[in-house]
């Protein structure tokens, strides 16, 4: 009437097979709960809510690029400026009557307005298709991505789930984004804030092969670079004479220069080689290759456009999660330039 030892001892194990089996389910499906719903970005985030974002996202930047190249370089330097501070949350597109949100500070007043405009009209083509649903900080996740391909970049996919955050504030700008003049360690370190590496903070260097920059960021590298040397040596001489024919002394400090002098109109690796030649614009450009600590990197990118499509996007996605709000933390906003009235 009982059973054998051989019967019993199965009869547990198929027991204790059967509990993993359970909980290993028990520990996907929380996994993937908490991968919705409470701090996890997922690149099929709107796959039920609102299936052709990305679509209708890249239909209206397409629109707005066929008004005005600037339209990719100013999109792009956003999406920077926007995760650099606060995180992406989309805090950069706060319009404030008082001009002191986050894209009235000093570092931000020269985001040329083709960028916010991208993203606005992008947002009013999403919200006529899915109201309330998607938030300004994906749709410039996803318009970021899309004007690299536009220029001729690599395409890589983007995540989603980023809620809108609640603070945009002038004041908390200030230290919190890279500047023209800073050496190699100061980049690292503004950038390892976030979690992201020297390999990192070069690959996204490269997005200066687009854009442009105004003669005030780097004046002094023409005329007052130190006490021993009026022009930075650094700077290929052939270059620096372009640079002072279209900045001359005592000229409209908002002038802009190409920041890639040779291809300004194509994501590609020419960047890097105009590094390697004393082509950088910015001080915290030419520096990538002048300190040996960075220098190899530039050579390989110079080198290999695969190289640096790949760790660009690598990077991207990187910077796509800085500081993100997800879950309950902050607001899906009906208007980019302004907070929900009621939360």
């Amino acid at each position: 009437m009982g059973y054998t030892q051989r019967e019993t001892e199965g009869e547990s194990c198929e027991r204790m097979d059967a509990w993993i089996m359970r909980a290993g389910l028990f520990l996907v499906m929380a996994f993937m709960i908490m991968g919705r719903g409470e701090g996890q970005l997922a690149e099929n985030f709107y796959s039920s809510s609102c299936p052709n974002v990305e679509f209708i996202v890249k239909q209206a930047v397409s629109t707005k690029f066929s008004q005005t190249f600037t339209t990719i370089p100013a999109t792009l330097r956003l999406f920077f400026h926007d995760c650099f501070v606060e995180g992406c949350d989309a805090s950069v597109l706060i319009s404030s009557p008082n001009s002191n949100a986050e894209k009235d500070s000093e570092d931000n007043l020269s985001l040329a307005g083709d960028g916010f405009d991208t993203v606005i009209k992008a947002k009013q083509a999403v919200e006529a298709t899915c109201p309330g649903i998607v938030s300004c900080a994906d749709i410039l996740a996803i318009a970021a991505r899309d004007v690299v391909v536009l220029a001729g970049g690599p395409s890589f996919n983007v995540e989603l789930g980023r809620r809108d955050g609640l603070i945009s504030l002038a004041s908390r700008v200030a230290g919190n984004l890279p500047q023209p003049n800073f050496d190699l360690n100061q980049l690292k370190t503004i950038f390892s804030k976030h979690n992201l590496s020297q390999l990192d903070m070069i690959a996204l260097s490269g997005a200066h092969t687009l854009g442009f920059s105004h003669c005030s960021r780097f004046a002094n590298r023409l005329y007052s670079f130190s006490s021993s040397s009026t022009t930075d040596p650094s700077l290929n001489p052939d270059y620096a004479k372009q640079l002072e024919s279209a900045c001359p002394q005592n000229v409209d400090p908002s002038i802009a220069v190409d920041l890639d002098p040779v291809t300004p109109r194509a994501f590609d690796n020419i960047y890097y080689q105009n590094l390697v030649g004393g082509k950088g614009l910015l001080s915290s450009d030419q520096v990538l290759f002048t300190d040996p600590a960075s220098q190899s990197t530039v050579i390989d990118f110079a080198n290999s456009p695969g190289d640096f499509n790949g760790a660009f996007t690598t990077a991207m996605r990187k910077l796509g999660r800085v500081g993100v709000k997800t879950g309950k933390n902050g607001q899906i906003r009906t208007d980019c330039t302004a907070f929900n009235l009621q939360q």
